[in-house]
């Protein structure tokens, strides 16, 4: 997130699931082996256990040392410095409803009105029906890896009151940018890292995408 910002980014993205004692922190995978020096499911460990471990060394000296975040500790530093924020609600199996209803009770609780409102974005419908529950307020967006049949993904994101669909980006073509847009919901895409891709979507109007590449892409473009 701080490379990010001197990139001269203003919108971050993270995944947050529970820790054994309830605490919001951020991880993408369900075990620990791939970023960090832990071992196992993280869903086992609490906050005091998973803030012992190395979550920087994996990448580069650079970073070595570098914990795993709370998802309050992200929150406050993107409203610090006027950053926006997409939380991807990503809970362990069998914690989905619970997983959106703590970042739904945190995000409501911290983020003040007049500061552009995070975006809570997940696969599980059960966790954006539970960030529903607790922060009604807060706009919501319906994450799809494949596209279902008869647009059974589209009716999903209707009944849960969501404000956008982020896709792969590869399931986004024309005809279901127009069929997104016409039901008035925005249309964003995961994750782009190539130039050609980016251009595609621009080409095809969809409202934004997620990159991993902060220094391949420019956030003015």
């Amino acid at each position: 997130f701080r490379l990010g910002a001197r990139h001269g980014w203003r919108m971050f993205e993270c995944d947050a699931k529970l820790s054994a004692d309830g605490v919001l922190f951020l991880l993408h995978d369900a075990t620990l082996e791939r970023t960090s020096n832990g071992q196992g499911a993280a869903a086992g460990l609490t906050l005091g256990q998973l803030a012992q471990l190395d979550a920087g060394s994996w990448h580069s000296r650079a970073y070595a040392g570098e914990g795993l975040p709370t998802l309050e500790a992200l929150a406050r530093f993107c409203l610090a410095n006027g950053y926006q924020l997409n939380v991807e609600i990503k809970p362990h199996p069998g914690q989905e409803e619970a997983t959106g209803r703590a970042v739904g009770e945190l995000l409501a609780r911290i983020w003040p009105a007049s500061a552009t409102a995070p975006l809570l974005s997940s696969f599980k419908s059960a966790a954006l029906a539970g960030a529903r529950a607790t922060a009604p307020q807060l706009p919501r967006a319906l994450l799809v890896d494949q596209w279902a049949p008869a647009d059974a993904d589209l009716h999903s994101a209707q009944q849960l009151g969501c404000q956008a669909m982020v896709l792969n980006h590869a399931l986004w073509d024309a005809a279901r940018v127009a069929l997104v847009h016409g039901a008035g919901l925005r249309c964003l895409s995961y994750t782009v890292n190539d130039e050609w891709a980016a251009k595609r979507l621009l080409d095809l109007g969809t409202d934004g995408i997620i990159t991993d590449r902060v220094d391949l892409f420019s956030p003015a473009a």
